[in-house]
């Protein structure tokens, strides 16, 4: 699969989490869940069952697993290498 495509799947999976973003804050906060196919697909306790589970189901295919709720902001210094 070419890198556009991927990055077009995955920006759809990531738009339908957003359109279930209150359902899921309201009864899994905190849970790790996939998206595949504009769907839900799981919920989890623990990322590694998320993973776990779409590499077994979904192989290479393109999937979004993220955890229920805010994400948090990183800030990463910036270096100078002389």
């Amino acid at each position: 699969m070419r890198k556009e495509d991927v990055m077009d799947q995955l920006s759809k999976e990531m738009a339908a989490y957003e359109r279930m973003r209150d359902e899921l804050e309201t009864d899994y906060f905190g849970k790790w869940v996939i998206v595949h196919d504009e769907k839900l697909f799981g919920i989890y306790d623990e990322v590694e069952d998320a993973a776990n589970e779409a590499i077994r189901r979904f192989g290479r295919e393109t999937c979004h697993i993220r955890q229920v709720g805010p994400q948090p902001v990183i800030f990463i210094p910036s270096f100078q290498i002389v």
